[in-house]
């Protein structure tokens, strides 16, 4: 018996319960609808840019790798955008696991300062604490890749015994851009 009217309470105030909590909401007042706020930036905010396509970085990358195997080098090539962001990397056959990142800094370090990194590789002459800025590679490979006199993309190559060679291949692929 004791059961039966503990469960019968417990019941109760569990309906009370929900019943003062429908109540509740029932009787507060319905909340105004959002404003709608639009707002379109006028031409004065805005600025146009210039983006590399798929396929141009592809032909880019591939002309790059294309110009490294002819010369028997194992190579990583990466072509960012203007932002850094990668768009394509390759990894040739037999190239060092350390190349597919230095590939990606060194075409990130091109298109941030839009010079070759063997200049920049001089720069650190004057300025030493330049090659602790994140993300960046300042050894030879790297070539910017510009439309209208403003970088839009790099191209980084690593693995070769040399970064004149990685430059080299770096090189084939911007001047594949320009045929």
């Amino acid at each position: 018996m004791k059961k039966i009217l503990f469960g019968a309470t417990a019941a109760a105030v569990v309906a009370a319960g929900t019943f003062g909590a429908v109540s509740a909401n029932a009787s507060a007042p319905a909340a105004a609808p959002a404003a709608v706020v639009r707002a379109d930036a006028g031409d004065d905010n805005l600025q146009q840019s210039t983006h590399l396509t798929i396929e141009a970085a592809t032909k880019a990358a591939q002309a790059t790798l294309d110009a490294a195997e002819k010369e028997n080098q194992r190579v990583s090539v990466a072509v960012v955008d203007r932002n850094g962001n990668t768009i394509v990397t390759l990894r040739g056959d037999g190239a060092g696991p350390q190349s597919y990142e230095s590939a990606e800094k060194k075409a990130y370090t091109a298109v941030s300062w839009n010079a070759p990194t063997s200049e920049l590789v001089k720069r650190l002459a004057n300025a030493p604490t330049l090659k602790d800025i994140p993300g960046t590679l300042f050894l030879g490979g790297g070539a910017p890749v510009t439309a209208k006199g403003a970088p839009i993309a790099g191209i980084g190559v690593a693995g070769a015994p040399s970064g004149d060679l990685d430059e080299k291949f770096a090189q084939a692929g911007v001047a594949a851009l320009n045929k």
